[in-house]
């Protein structure tokens, strides 16, 4: 082994980090190198990268192990007390070559500063990501909000947003690239532009950039807050079919009372206006969202409050956390839901997810659509649905490629598309 492998945890913008990682290792030629890009969203991930670093020391014992991502950022002590890692670094060092360039210099294991003084989000243009169809790209860093279950602003620091200028050269050069589609993407999209001279904000930013980029076939959002969304961005998806219509909302939870305490920007009816304005102006959105499951004091009538109010909205992609105790959160400390509710109250969501999602599907089919293909003849609609393309002959179809289909039914109610 001897060129730099990276390995990554959690969001899309640790896979956009990921590449500029790459791209550093490869100029500062290290060798043996695996850099450990991890995720801190629950304990869970944290565990996981840990078990991965143990993992990769027992098989390949000369290799030379970097930890960095929001797990390192949070806890560096933790992974300088393991044996098998020889550096940690932060989240702001991990973005700048001389960390890489000079790490065989370095006297310290750990280099890790203090993120909440960065001020400025670095611009950075990646080339691509190793045989992905999508690119995603990085348009804020950061969050100023104080969610009572969350960790990550203490691992991202404070929002900061690229101006455009930036953020246009890099979805240029995707494009010029043969990328069909692109994906915004941040901690939290939706203050993108508050700390910019003159304020802009998201719905500002994708209008501008669809008319910039008039040869981008494809934009797509992560996900966003329902109760920070602009109206600009709302009036964007009736009038520019670019734009995908599939929106990940992340409301965490559908009742009052956990949402207050929870300290989020959204109440219920926040969640169900957006919803139908959206769905006014561009019928065939298809809406997924974020829930954390057996969240401090939910009661079962609270969490059978969430369960109507995601059948009613007919969220098709549910993506289920149960909650997890992050060290430093007001919701550590609030009284906990048993565990074993928590786990049982999230495969409940997860069974209701799988149903949503088939009550979807099945509206598709035998309708038309555009899919981006990927890996082994499948690939992904407008509306973010998974479908296996039927080809007599895949070797004249490649990854990346668009393709027009018309959607039927698969096995075990999963969608497959014959070539239009």
């Amino acid at each position: 082994m001897t060129q730099p492998e990276v390995i990554t945890f959690g969001c899309r913008l640790n896979i956009v980090e990921s590449e500029i990682i790459r791209k550093h290792c490869k100029v500062a030629k290290l060798k043996k190198a695996i850099i450990i890009n991890t995720c801190a969203v629950t304990s869970e991930a944290e565990r996981q990268a840990r078990q991965t670093i143990r993992k990769i020391r027992r098989a390949k014992p000369d290799a030379n192990i970097i930890v960095t991502g929001c797990a390192a950022q949070l806890n560096p002590s933790i992974f300088e007390r393991m044996s098998e890692v020889n550096f940690v670094l932060g989240n702001e060092e991990k973005l700048h070559l001389i960390n890489y360039s000079e790490l065989s210099n370095q006297p310290n294991k750990v280099i890790v500063s203090n993120i909440m003084e960065v001020s400025e989000t670095a611009s950075h243009l990646v080339e691509g990501f190793g045989g992905r169809s999508r690119a995603f790209v990085q348009i804020q860093q950061g969050c100023d909000h104080r969610c009572t279950f969350c960790i990550i602003p203490f691992a991202r620091g404070k929002n900061r947003s690229l101006p455009f200028s930036k953020i246009l050269d890099q979805v240029e050069k995707f494009v010029d690239s043969g990328f069909k589609e692109i994906v915004l993407t941040g901690v939290d999209i939706c203050s993108y532009g508050v700390d910019l001279v003159g304020k802009q904000n998201l719905g500002e930013l994708v209008k501008s950039l669809l008319k910039a980029v008039p040869n981008l076939p494809r934009l797509r959002l992560s996900s966003i807050d329902p109760g920070a969304i602009d109206d600009q961005l709302v009036d964007v998806f009736s009038g520019e079919e670019r734009l995908m219509p599939h929106l990940h909302l992340s409301l965490q939870a559908m009742d009052n009372m956990i949402l207050k305490r929870m300290k989020r920007r959204h109440l219920v009816d926040d969640v169900i206006n957006l919803c139908e304005r959206v769905r006014k102006i561009r019928p065939d959105i298809v809406f997924g969202a974020d829930l954390i499951a057996g969240f401090p004091t939910e009661s079962s009538e609270m969490f059978q409050n969430s369960i109507k109010k995601i059948i009613d909205l007919k969220i098709a992609y549910l993506h289920i956390f149960p909650f997890s105790e992050r060290r430093g959160t007001p919701a550590a400390k609030m009284p906990a839901v048993n565990r074993s509710i928590r786990k049982e109250r999230a495969a409940i969501l997860r069974k209701i997810g799988e149903l949503e999602k088939a009550k979807f599907f099945q509206s598709l089919i035998g309708s038309k659509a555009e899919i981006l293909l990927e890996k082994n003849n499948r690939g992904l609609s407008q509306h973010f649905a998974s479908v296996e393309v039927l080809m007599e002959n895949s070797d004249s179809y490649k990854s990346g490629q668009l393709v027009n289909v018309t959607l039927g039914e698969g096995p075990k109610g999963s969608l497959i598309g014959h070539l239009s």
